[in-house]
């Protein structure tokens, strides 16, 4: 077992300087930002358990290897991990830290990348209190982080996933700039992709918190820089009850360091009548580089 384990260590490392001489080419990865809209019986039609299975047929359809969803309540968390067996996720509930409330989980394909650490704060003035309310937000807001490994290079990436408050003036500006700061501290110089449902359109304050930043260090919503851009410019729509012309952008995929970006999507895949959530799922392509 051993000799077994060091074979594989050093085949990593191995695949990690055939990388770097440019001898392995980089694979492209999908990644997704997915407001899956938590399970609440007052949906009626759209009510989580009839969409469980579209909502988790569309990740693979897209073959999406890393998703930051949002809005999931553990037995949702429970039944996307069972229909997709070839992921694994991090993240906890917001409002225990354990299984309680939402989380902002991160699912990731296990045949693709290795999890090499991980770990949850608050968007809040002690990031580090459980289940806590920061600032004037009108719920408990977490984030989800994770340094992850492609098996396939041996290189590392850094993603976070979060959900901003959508009342709190000072909670979304401050949860934005947390966001930044820690981002800054746990990434440890790996290339970034931050995923989230951030309440908010491009010409928000917390998204002009996060693209620009008065402290330098920002990031770059994928859908700014990509070469090809597809479906509508908004992404939530309330299961087809927001007009049109009212339906805004507010689901992101950041990103910052050495990361190209290949496409960028808004998905309004539906299943004859019914939406796999509230919100369209985005998509970006993108290789690291």
């Amino acid at each position: 077992m051993k000799k077994l384990l060091l074979l594989l260590v050093l085949l990593a490392q191995y695949a990690g300087f055939l990388f770097a001489q440019g001898q392995i080419t980089p694979q492209p990865i999908n990644v997704m930002s997915y407001n899956i809209r938590m399970d609440n019986a007052g949906d009626g039609d759209n009510q989580w358990k009839f969409r469980k299975e579209f909502a988790a047929n569309l990740v693979k359809f897209h073959e999406a290897v890393l998703i930051g969803m949002q809005e999931v309540l553990h037995n949702q968390l429970m039944d996307m991990a069972s229909r997709l067996p070839d992921y694994g996720y991090i993240g906890v509930g917001r409002e225990d830290g354990k299984t309680k409330g939402e989380y902002a989980s991160i699912f990731y394909n296990k045949k693709r990348f290795k999890v090499i650490d991980s770990g949850n704060f608050w968007l809040s003035e002690d990031c580090d209190a459980v289940g806590k309310k920061g600032w004037d937000a009108a719920c408990e807001r977490v984030a989800t982080w994770g340094v992850f490994e492609d098996k396939s290079t041996g290189k590392r990436l850094f993603m976070l996933n979060t959900h901003l408050d959508h009342m709190g003036k000072v909670a979304r500006h401050e949860g934005a700039l947390l966001v930044i700061n820690k981002v800054k501290e746990l990434s440890r110089n790996y290339p970034v992709i931050v995923t989230g449902d951030f309440n908010a359109v491009p010409t928000d304050d917390p998204i002009q918190v996060l693209t620009n930043s008065p402290e330098g260090y920002s990031l770059t919503d994928t859908r700014s820089v990509s070469p090809l851009v597809y479906g509508p410019n908004w992404s939530f729509h309330d299961f087809g009850r927001v007009k049109m012309a009212e339906r805004s952008l507010i689901d992101y995929i950041f990103i910052k360091g050495n990361i190209k970006v290949m496409r960028y999507g808004v998905l309004t895949d539906m299943l004859n009548t019914l939406y796999p959530s509230d919100h369209c799922p985005v998509l970006s392509t993108l290789i690291i580089q």
